[in-house]
């Protein structure tokens, strides 16, 4: 039987955590804990556009950037509470080395 598992991504949403939440409790598990990389939006920016040159992304556009974040704000950050009320949820600072995170990382886990 599977033990432990990461997902990554999702929920994206307060109801897809609470449908999460019922199927998991069916099986008996529980979300223990939530990551969250916190980089400032003027960094994501700047990131998302380099990946985007990089790997000739053209729908990585600056317009495209923000119109997400507006979606992000809207409909993923409220997650945030939902996981602090349940005393599982972890800030990590994700602006640095890729080590540096990681350790971070291994760290809130």
């Amino acid at each position: 039987m599977l033990r432990d598992f990461v997902l990554d991504g999702f929920p994206r949403t307060v109801n897809q955590a609470i449908s999460l939440d019922e199927m998991l409790g069916r099986l008996g598990r529980s979300i223990s804990r939530v990551l969250a990389l916190e980089v400032n939006e003027e960094e994501l920016v700047k990131r998302l556009l380099n990946r985007a040159q990089e790997q000739g992304r053209k729908d990585d556009t600056e317009e495209v950037i923000k119109n997400r974040s507006c979606k992000y704000h809207k409909h993923t950050r409220p997650l945030e509470d939902y996981y602090k009320n349940k005393g599982v949820y972890r800030e990590v600072h994700g602006v640095g080395g890729i080590e540096d995170i990681f350790d971070s990382l291994c760290k809130a886990i």
